[in-house]
Order: structure tokens, then sequence, then C-alpha cells
């Protein structure tokens, strides 16, 4: 019987927690094309920044649900483990770039990959936002990156309790991260913090394109 009503625990708390996923799904779309009016004048189409919202929701879902599995285990996370916990967050993300021509990244301020510091100001100044507003889950912008205009989508990241294995104390951290990492900066986060961003930057040239063909078929 306790089996049994862990096992619905488990699935009651997958359940609320993809129905929420949904809503913030849903509630970011809704600020994105209706509660935002200067949308109107952005070039990049609208549908491509639904499809941006909704890939980023499942792709958070994922790394909360592969993340979920080091919750309440009594080993020591390995190099196995990220491989098996954080590098598919990672891969996802790199299809996502080449499916749709976008760039999709994971950045933070205290960042353990140097790959995932903030690559310019709007950023910095993106993370600043959401650090300022722990209810803000999402927003995009208009921005120049390496020349190319477009819009890039934010969408805030919170740590979870399962995080806690990896980001918890620094003193905590698995050996292969004191290893592999050694001017680390992502430790000593509590449950709620903000531990970073997802960011997905859309080119107008690229959602040009993608409009162009759709159009022809």
């Amino acid at each position: 019987m306790f089996l049994i009503a862990k096992n619905l625990n488990k699935f009651r708390t997958f359940i609320s927690k993809s129905l929420n996923r949904v809503l913030i799904g849903f509630a970011i779309i809704f600020l994105l094309f209706i509660g935002n009016p200067s949308l109107a004048i952005a070039q990049t189409d609208a549908t491509q920044l639904a499809k941006a919202v909704a890939e980023i929701e499942n792709l958070d879902a994922m790394r909360s649900g592969l993340a979920s599995t080091l919750k309440d285990s009594t080993t020591e996370p390995t190099v196995q483990t990220f491989k098996e916990v954080c590098q598919p967050v990672g891969m996802r993300a790199m299809q996502l770039s080449k499916e749709n021509g976008w760039q999709v990244k994971q950045i933070a301020k205290k960042y353990r990959n140097p790959a995932h510091k903030p690559d310019n100001l709007p950023a910095q100044m993106a993370l600043a936002k959401f650090d300022r507003d722990s209810e803000l889950m999402g927003f995009w912008d208009r921005e120049t990156i390496a020349g190319e205009s477009g819009t890039r989508y934010y969408r805030r990241i919170n740590v979870e309790s399962s995080c806690l294995a990896c980001h918890g104390d620094k003193n905590s951290r698995p050996q292969f991260i004191k290893d592999k990492y050694p001017q680390d900066l992502a430790y000593n986060f509590k449950i709620g913090d903000l531990r970073g961003m997802y960011s997905v930057f859309i080119p107008d040239v690229q959602a040009a394109l993608l409009n162009s063909h759709t159009g022809e078929s």
C-alpha cells in the first residue's frame, strides 16, 4: 500500500506540474500576443514566437523530469549522471536550433559551463529583470545579434529541490563537478531561486524563409 500511495503521489505531482506548464505556456502566449500591442510591429511571425514558447515549455519539462530522478537519491551524482540527466537538455536545445534556424541557449549569471554565461548586455539585463520580478516567467524583446536583427524570447528557470544535488552547498558538490569545472559559480542555490533562463533568438531572415515555405505548401 505504501508503494502504491507513493507512486500515486508522484503521478499526481507529475500531472500537477504538467498542467502548470500548460497554463504557464498559455499565459506567456497571451502576454506576448494580446498583452503586448507592440508585437504588431515586430517582423518575426507570431506563429514562430508561439512555437518557440511551446518548445521551451517542452524543454523545461524534460529538464525537470530528468532532474527529478535525483530527488531522494542517496548516491552522489557522477559523470554518468550528467550524461543521463543534464546532457539530453543541451542536445535538445541544439536540435531545436538546427531544426528551426533559431539560436537556443541556456544562460545564467552563476554559470557552471562558461558557454552559458550571458552573451551580451541584453541577456544580462534579462537576467536582472527576472531577478527583480520572481513572478515573471517569460518575455521577448527585439535584438540584433552578430549583425542579424530578430526577436529573442527569454524564459526563466527556477531551482527545484532535485537541482540541489549538484547546485546546493558549495562543499557538497559532486567530486566530478569540482574536477571538471574549477571555475564553477553554480552553487549555494536554494529552492525557488532563479537558476537562469532559456534564450531563443529567431532571426528575421529565418522567420521570413519559413513563412515563404509555408506559403508555397
